[in-house]
C-alpha cells in the first residue's frame, strides 16, 4: 500500500531521488573527485560557495569530524541566512559582488571549486565561476538541471551556471523545489535539494579521500573533539592549513 503519511512521503521521495538521480551520477562524481584529489594531492585546497540555504549546503562538508580538511568555504554574511528577508536573496542578485568577494579568498590555479545553486540563474554564482574560471580554478557546480532548464537567466549576460561551469552535478530538484501535496495544504512542501545535496557533497568527500588514499596520499581529516586524541590532530592539521582556510 503506497504511504500516506506526509513523513513516509517525504522519506520515500529523497529515496528515489538518491537512487534514481544521484547514484548514476557515479561516473560523473569520480572524474569530479579525481580532479579534486589531484589538485588536494600537490597541496591545493578545495573550495566550496553557496548563498542562501546553499551556503548551508557549503558549510556541510567544512571543519566537520569526518570531512576533508583542505576545504576551503567561502563565507559572506549578507549572503547566509542571517536576515533572510533583507541579505541572501537581494546580495545573490548583484553583480560585481561575486568577484570582490573571491578576491579576498586565497585561490590558486589548478584548484577547483564547488558552487551550489540549485537554481543555476542568479548573478552572484554565475559570477563567482566565470571568475574563478578567470584564476584557473575547475569550476564543479551542483544544481538541478531540471530547474535551471525552467527558469531564465538573470545574469547580464544571458548564461545560467550550467554554461559556465566545467562539470555538472545533479541534485534532481523539481521547478520550486518542494514536492509533496497533502490534502487540506494549498501549496507543496518538503523541498529536497538540501538533504540530496547534502548526501551528495558528503558521498563526493568520502570518494574524493578514497582517490587520495589510492594515489598513496593520506588524506587530512577532521576528528571529533569528543573522542580522544582528536583535539591534538585537528590542532596539528590548523597549524598546516590555518593560512590557507580563511575562516578556520
Amino acid at each position: 500500500m503506497a504511504a500516506s503519511w506526509g513523513f513516509d512521503l517525504y522519506l520515500d521521495l529523497v529515496q528515489r531521488k538518491l537512487e534514481e538521480v544521484v547514484r548514476p551520477q557515479r561516473q560523473d562524481i569520480l572524474a569530479a573527485a579525481g580532479l579534486i584529489a589531484d589538485s588536494l594531492g600537490k597541496g591545493g585546497v578545495v573550495h566550496i560557495f553557496g548563498t542562501a540555504h546553499s551556503q548551508l549546503l557549503a558549510q556541510e562538508v567544512f571543519y566537520r569530524a569526518g570531512c576533508l580538511v583542505p576545504t576551503n568555504v567561502l563565507l559572506e554574511g549578507s549572503l547566509g541566512m542571517r536576515k533572510a528577508t533583507e541579505n541572501a536573496y537581494w546580495y545573490e542578485r548583484q553583480e560585481g559582488y561575486g568577484k570582490v568577494l573571491l578576491d579576498s579568498y586565497d585561490t590558486r590555479p589548478g584548484e577547483a571549486i564547488l558552487i551550489i545553486s540549485t537554481s543555476g540563474r542568479n548573478e552572484v554564482p554565475v559570477e563567482m565561476a566565470v571568475e574563478a574560471k578567470k584564476r584557473g580554478l575547475t569550476v564543479i557546480a551542483v544544481l538541478s538541471l531540471r530547474y535551471c532548464a525552467q527558469v531564465e537567466a538573470r545574469h547580464s549576460s544571458g548564461k545560467k551556471l550550467p554554461d559556465v561551469a566545467d562539470m555538472v552535478l545533479d541534485n534532481g530538484a523539481v521547478l520550486g523545489d518542494a514536492e509533496i501535496v497533502l490534502d487540506g495544504i494549498a501549496h507543496k512542501l518538503g523541498p529536497t535539494s538540501g538533504v540530496v545535496g547534502a548526501a551528495l557533497l558528503q558521498g563526493l568527500m568520502v570518494q574524493v579521500a578514497q582517490t587520495l588514499a589510492q594515489k598513496g596520499h593520506e588524506p587530512p581529516v577532521w576528528v571529533s573533539f569528543n573522542v580522544p586524541g582528536g583535539l591534538d590532530i585537528n590542532a596539528r592539521h590548523i597549524e598546516t592549513y590555518g593560512k590557507r582556510i580563511k575562516h578556520l
